[in-house]
């Protein structure tokens, strides 16, 4: 008798063993479940953190990840998607030297073209699938909701803005480490040459400069455009008559040569025989024989391309590179 019951006791101690190690197994198993399913969240939230709200000249865009497959629609944003190695899948056919400007060409080889700045082919875009294009307020705004449909749109205002081109790309792309890198080389690139030049011209530094170019039926004071920003951040002035903030003035009349006068001539202008012919025109009047530029022997005919047409990053050091050379300064 007392055999039988210490064996129902026995037997009920191990039924209430195993079925307290179920039931641990069980909340381990839940407790896996829920680690599991907080690591799924973590994921959730990595890729809610990847998600980034562009905010740019036609208003606000949403990028998620990081953009692989890119088009440009204006020339600065193609030359700098190559200062961040980027290979772009379609561009616009370059203004001149066409159909992409010399120095791009070995970065740019067999790159898809999708029409004209002014006027890009929205099917061979949408044909290529992108992930973002790159577009300009100036050039694009009217075809902007259509350019959206294809993929995330982002924009600049102005097509020569090259330091924004540069800022919107990096946040655009994941690549704001890389943006920075490369602003802050330009910066020292521009305090060096600011302060060589300074050493070198002393009492006559800075220099007042006027960026002037030639039509075939006129000519053009560029005032804050590309390369009056740049040679702004180099050190040099403007007179007092070419300080709005407007992109410059069109003179028609002759008459109005005095506008350009300044101590140093920039000038750029398309290699076609009406413009050399107005130019000749223009330099031969007697009023140009008494601007100060004219009289001192500073009057410099530069490249239109790294200093007007291509407005990127890359063209600005292009652009700053010769004026090293022209002031005779070590880089």
């Amino acid at each position: 008798m007392l055999s039988t019951r210490l064996h129902k006791k026995w037997a009920l101690l191990i039924f209430v063993l195993f079925m307290a190690t179920l039931l641990s197994a069980c909340g381990s198993e839940g407790a896996s479940s829920e680690g599991d399913s907080a690591e799924g969240g973590n994921d959730s939230s990595n890729e809610e953190s990847d998600t980034r709200e562009i905010e740019h000249a036609m208003g606000t865009t949403t990028i998620e990840g990081t953009p692989e497959k890119v088009v440009t629609l204006y020339q600065g944003a193609t030359d700098t998607a190559t200062a961040f190695d980027v290979d772009p899948v379609g561009i616009v056919e370059s203004w001149v030297e066409k159909p992409i400007y010399k120095y791009l060409r070995d970065d740019l080889e067999g790159t898809k073209l999708v029409g004209e700045e002014t006027q890009p082919n929205l099917e061979e875009i949408a044909a290529l699938e992108p992930d973002v294009i790159f577009a300009s307020k100036l050039r694009h705004e009217e075809i902007y909701e259509k350019l959206k449909k294809i993929a995330p749109t982002v924009a600049i205002d102005q097509v020569y803005e090259f330091k924004e081109t540069v800022n919107l790309m990096g946040e655009t792309l994941n690549k704001a480490d890389k943006a920075d890198e490369i602003l802050n080389d330009w910066d020292k690139r521009i305090e060096d040459f600011n302060t060589k030049a300074s050493e070198k011209l002393g009492d006559e530094w800075p220099l007042n400069v006027s960026v002037l170019n030639f039509r075939s039926d006129h000519a053009r004071i560029y005032f804050d455009s590309f390369a009056g920003s740049i040679l702004r951040e180099a050190g040099f002035t403007r007179p007092e008559n070419q300080q709005s903030d407007e992109w410059g003035m069109k003179l028609t009349d002759k008459e109005s040569i005095t506008e350009m006068n300044a101590d140093v001539f920039y000038i750029f202008m398309s290699d076609d025989p009406a413009i050399k012919n107005n130019f000749e025109e223009w330099t031969n009047h007697p009023l140009w024989q008494n601007l100060d530029a004219v009289k001192n022997d500073e009057v410099h005919t530069v490249d239109e391309v790294t200093w007007n047409m291509a407005g990127g990053i890359r063209a600005a050091n292009l652009m700053l590179d010769d004026l090293y050379d022209r002031f005779e300064l070590e880089k």
